[in-house]
């Protein structure tokens, strides 16, 4: 009689895993190709470009300042009243702004505030405004 070798129970349990693979790649391979990519509806954004001349800083108004005795100091210094125009073009060139601010005394002569806004206004400024400031 012949005697049977034994096996192992491993040998015996194994399952080929290939066909299994196989059928899950071509499924894959079947979404992937079938599948509709919708584009999302919604508003398109129409942007503006980015201008690097244009600074991000809020634009700050041309101070001027007119004491009791007529004297008119722009950035620091004493300007003669033909020269506010000179020297308002000089900011408006190193500064983007629209707005200028005159800083009257209340004892000043209103004919020279008058006059600096004339002459603000001529150097390219249209927005003007008046503070008067007291003796206090």
């Amino acid at each position: 009689m012949k005697r049977k070798k034994h096996t192992s129970a491993e040998d015996e349990a194994q399952i080929d895993m290939t066909p299994m693979l196989d059928i899950v790649f071509i499924m894959l391979i079947f979404f992937i190709v079938t599948t509709s990519f919708v584009k999302e509806k919604g508003l398109d954004v129409n942007r503006p470009e980015d201008n690097e001349s244009q600074t991000n800083k809020p634009s700050q108004a041309l101070s001027i300042r007119i004491d009791e005795n007529g004297t008119i100091v722009m950035g620091g210094r004493e300007v003669d009243v033909r020269r506010v125009v000179a020297n308002a073009q000089t900011y408006l060139a190193e500064n983007v702004t629209d707005t200028a601010a005159i800083q009257a005394h209340e004892n000043a002569e209103h004919g020279l505030v008058v006059e600096v806004m004339n002459q603000v206004k001529i150097a390219g400024i249209d927005k003007v405004s008046v503070l008067v400031k007291g003796s206090s």
